[in-house]
């Protein structure tokens, strides 16, 4: 049964007011609002665990992911019926995010154990050295602190209340105080309380997990600016990531913002490629660029190609494959809005071409297909804007030189792909250090959208693809985020963190 209220501290608190959610289908759910005070409980709560959980040991903080996967694992039947209802997502892809969610936390836990994401290095004592002696002096990563995850709109297990910011900041030994996106609170309030069963089930402190539902930006204030919260996970929209980021630069204390905020991943289809496959990039590039009505933030938005007598046959391919996909429906009405009027945009450009359209109608996306040139591209910074669906642009570049102005006229994006064939291993030499300081994964002969849980994936780059470039929202480094180095020097083991 779904608690309707905000879990803090383990305990289920209601609100003086509320809120309903925007399901696809039936009849709505109201929601306990959230308010700044309830921010403040929760944040001191958080702190209070800090002390406790902070020092907990790798095997303990372990258990405790594993016992989160476990708990959320049996409530997947409830957890995919409201999910479905809330977002419009089938069945099968809220079956799999929930495996990858589960995943994730295990696969913390597992690199946790091992203990090498400390970095731990140590200088041993030379007390005889001159002209000095040098002291013991030993390094290791600590956790910093309380973490403020917010949800997002496009994956409600995932990147939400258990994902990707929870399990690393979690992993990492902070204590998370979430805000749940009002876009699937129902949802939210499901994993809550498998992570309330999994904190009573390991004699957790309460106040390592609390998640504040709804509200109005007031309680987004009140997380990023309350003094206790020591960093901030976010993925989201350009503009609200933005203006949380700056809200935590000028605190009295500032703190890392860790912002996924946006990209069109574009794909640079070189001579060789496009020569022998172009029909099967073609229609690659349209499951990819479909997949979930486009609403993944790895949604390959931009393909460019040179010049050439194929051009119209490759554009032609595109857009019978994205004429098979059909209408799908998007996660909330605002999304569906905001992509609806970037199609009008697109369309009302007198330098891009439309090749196909749709009728867009109030939750429900067709596919776009757009193309234009290189020139075009480059005077024009407005078509390099993300619309977040599945529209699809293709640029027409002139040659080489000018696929190279549009690669490095490219703000920062988390993934450029390079299709090519071994004739074309000069060409991609040559691009590839430019899309290397444009991006946070690079491809070959694939397509973007599905990023691995692994040790060796980064999802970020350059701004404004996330607002953190060094760091990762995905992958066992996303638990680096939410560590700090400390040396100890002449510190006795006796007295050592327990790690």
């Amino acid at each position: 049964m779904l608690k309707h209220k905000h879990l803090i501290a383990g305990e289920w608190v209601d609100g003086d007011s509320t809120f309903t959610n925007e399901p696809i289908s039936g009849d709505a759910d109201s929601f306990a609002a959230g308010t700044p005070a309830l921010v403040d409980q929760a944040c001191r709560a958080a702190e209070e665990a800090f002390w406790s959980y902070g020092s907990s040991t790798r095997p303990a903080r372990a258990e405790f992911l594993r016992a989160i996967a476990e708990e959320i694992d049996a409530l997947g039947d409830a957890i995919t019926t409201i999910g479905c209802k809330e977002t419009g997502l089938p069945e099968a892809r809220l079956i799999g995010e929930r495996g990858r969610t589960t995943g994730q936390l295990r696969i913390f836990a597992d690199h946790i154990e091992t203990g090498d994401y400390l970095d731990r290095r140590h200088d041993e004592a030379l007390p005889d050295r001159a002209p000095l002696a040098r002291p013991d002096i030993r390094l290791m990563q600590r956790p910093i602190g309380p973490v403020a995850v917010f949800g997002a709109s496009n994956f409600p297990l995932a990147f939400s209340t258990a994902g990707g910011d929870t399990a690393a900041a979690l992993a990492a030994g902070c204590p998370v105080v979430v805000k749940g996106h009002s876009a699937h609170p129902g949802t939210a309030d499901y994993v809550a309380q498998a992570i309330e069963k999994a904190i009573k089930k390991c004699d957790v402190h309460p106040g390592t997990f609390s998640q504040i539902q709804g509200g109005n930006r007031a309680v987004g204030h009140a997380v990023v600016t309350h003094p206790l919260i020591k960093a901030v996970g976010f993925t989201g929209s350009l503009s609200g990531g933005r203006a949380l980021f700056d809200l935590c630069a000028t605190r009295p204390e500032p703190i890392p913002f860790f912002g996924e905020l946006g990209s069109i991943n574009p794909m640079f289809i070189l001579d060789g490629a496009f020569s022998s496959r172009a029909s099967e990039i073609a229609a690659g590039w349209a499951t990819s660029l479909s997949m979930g009505a486009g609403q993944f933030c790895t949604n390959p938005g931009v393909a460019v190609v040179t010049d050439g007598p194929d051009i119209a046959e490759f554009t032609k391919a595109v857009a019978t494959a994205l004429t098979k996909v059909g209408p799908q429906a998007m996660l909330t009405n605002g999304i569906a809005n905001a992509y609806h009027q970037g199609c009008d945009r697109m369309i009302a450009c007198d330098r891009v071409q439309s090749v196909l359209t749709g009728a867009n109608d109030a939750r429900i996306a067709t596919p776009h297909l757009f193309s234009t040139t290189a020139k075009a591209w480059l005077e024009n910074a407005e078509l390099g804007e993300e619309v977040f669906g599945p529209l699809a642009m293709i640029i027409v570049a002139k040659d080489t030189l000018e696929v190279a102005d549009v690669a490095k006229s490219l703000s920062g994006q988390l993934t450029c792909t390079i299709q090519m064939e071994t004739s074309d291993t000069s060409a991609a030499r040559d691009l590839l250090p430019i899309l290397e300081r444009k991006a946070g994964r690079l491809l070959v002969n694939g397509f973007p959208t599905g990023v691995e849980v692994c040790d060796a994936m980064v999802h970020g780059g350059p701004y404004p693809a996330s607002t953190n470039f060094g760091a990762t929202s995905v992958g066992t480094m996303s638990i680096r985020r939410f560590l700090r180095p400390v040396s100890y020097q002449n510190i006795p083991d006796s007295i050592m963190p327990l790690v």
